[in-house]
């Protein structure tokens, strides 16, 4: 499973990191790392609690996340 995470930057400076096929998972961050993280631990929970809760365990044996861009560029910790 490849989740998309989606960057916007804040007025106040602020960056807000969200993955849209995990409804609801977003994460408030003072810098672009800071939210990055967040966001994924905030996802790994709510794919957990799915799974406790679906018993769906196979459905997720991979979650690998990728930054969105626009350039292309590969992140090496993204699975292929």
């Amino acid at each position: 499973m490849n989740l998309a995470i989606e960057f916007e930057q804040e007025d106040d400076g602020r960056w807000i990191a969200e993955i849209p096929s995990l409804p609801g998972v977003m994460a408030y961050g003072n810098t672009k790392p800071d939210a990055e993280s967040k966001v994924e631990a905030l996802a790994l929970r709510a794919i957990a609690n799915r799974i406790e809760r679906e018993n769906c365990w196979n459905a997720f044996a991979v979650a690998c996340f990728s930054p969105s861009s626009s350039s292309g560029a590969k992140d090496p910790r993204i699975c292929s």
